[in-house]
């Protein structure tokens, strides 16, 4: 997998045993059938009446594929509206998903050149009724011959019938390469839009404050810096190689999921001003003055992606480890993860919460040179419950 090139071993071979024991507390579940059927309501609900609505949920059923088709999916966008957009990264498209489960094409961001793991990448919504067309703005993070890029378009329509109209620029000028493009995009709970930066596979990026590359970025939803952010720049935090999941719990604390190299993938509780210690340590080290991540994986069975968290859990796609992790939150720590649908549908590059009390997720079975794989690109739902 292209993502995997120099990484490097880390010095933190006494924390093996602590995650072998937690992996095998990670029973596999049956694995399961791919379905062709439009999925009928769920009826689970991660939400019963008299339960503390924020106990863990977990998987319950089989997924059920909503959508097929799909070119190298990487970012599922859910719309207030009801609607759902999902960007292709190779054909730079930006898919509008219909009732039915067909899909149409409700723009282009014209000016993503897509190569290697670049091209478009994350999407994310601002509800803003000043916007052209009086909906919001779609952004969308991208890859351009020399940088990877912020743009924002407005959106027009109506679910069924969307469309995006003409890019602004909200940044420019972050480090890119053939891999380690970084790309998911979110609004956090404070209005700030956020966007996971890799080092674009020059390690030095990541320590160095001067530059974009390594970071999760925090900026105003123009691009500019906001007066609170904790070195005066775009920077929230450093330290990072390839983050791609960003996601809040209900304690609007910032959770980062992230590619290590050859030894541990990651899951971090983000703080403002954060040094997340890579190149200088992979995983759990406790170096000092860097911290350590809350969970690690080896990367045969992570290589995280998108993230998404419903009642207090967090669920994490994995490509290489070709499965969903659930990570329930307690406080500010976490309790064991669990592995769902191991092997059942391919790489898994992002996930999000559903309508009715359901997950859904997308596989990502291209691979990095745009080369498709024997099992089609699919949206999946399954029902989640307590």
């Amino acid at each position: 997998m292209t993502d995997r090139s120099l990484r490097r071993r880390s010095a933190v071979a006494t924390m093996t045993l602590v995650i072998l024991a937690l992996t095998a507390c990670s029973a596999e579940p049956p694995r399961a059938t791919p379905a062709t059927s439009t999925p009928a309501p769920a009826t689970p609900s991660a939400t019963n009446a008299g339960a503390d609505p924020l106990a863990p949920v977990h998987p319950v059923g089989e997924p059920v594929v909503i959508a097929s088709g799909l070119e190298a999916p990487w970012s599922i966008l859910r719309l207030p509206d009801g609607a759902t957009l999902i960007s292709e990264r190779d054909t730079t498209r930006v898919r509008e998903l219909l009732p039915t489960g067909s899909l149409r094409d409700a723009g282009t961001v014209s000016a993503a050149q897509p190569s290697g793991e670049g091209g478009l990448l994350g999407l994310a919504f601002l509800a803003d009724s000043a916007a052209p067309g009086g909906a919001g703005w779609v952004y969308a993070y991208f890859s351009t011959a020399t940088d990877n890029r912020i743009e924002r378009m407005p959106l027009a329509g109506s679910p069924g019938s969307h469309s995006l109209g003409a890019p602004t620029l909200v940044l420019a000028g972050i480090p890119r390469a053939g891999n380690h493009n970084g790309g998911r995009i979110a609004f956090g709970p404070d209005g700030a839009l956020y966007a996971t930066a890799g080092d674009a596979g020059n390690t030095a990026n990541a320590q160095n404050l001067e530059t974009l590359g390594g970071k999760i970025l925090r900026m105003t939803s123009t691009g500019e810096v906001p007066e609170d952010n904790p070195f005066g720049t775009l920077v929230y935090s450093f330290g990072h190689r390839n983050p791609q999941g960003l996601a809040w719990d209900s304690h609007e604390q910032l959770w980062a999921s992230e590619f290590g190299q050859n030894t541990w993938d990651e899951l971090n509780r983000i703080v403002p001003g954060g040094n997340y210690g890579w190149p200088l340590v992979e995983g759990q080290a406790g170096a000092p003055g860097s911290i350590d991540p809350e969970r690690q994986w080896s990367t045969d069975q992570a290589s995280p992606s998108g993230i998404a968290i419903v009642n207090d859990t967090i669920f994490m796609a994995s490509l290489r480890g070709q499965r969903l992790w659930s990570i329930p939150i307690t406080g500010s720590s976490t309790a064991p993860p669990t592995e769902w649908f191991v092997h059942s549908y391919g790489r898994l590059r992002d996930v999000v919460s559903g309508p009715a009390g359901t997950l859904w997720f997308v596989s990502n079975n291209t691979d990095g040179r745009g080369a498709p794989a024997a099992d089609d690109d699919r949206l999946l739902q399954v029902a989640v419950a307590r």
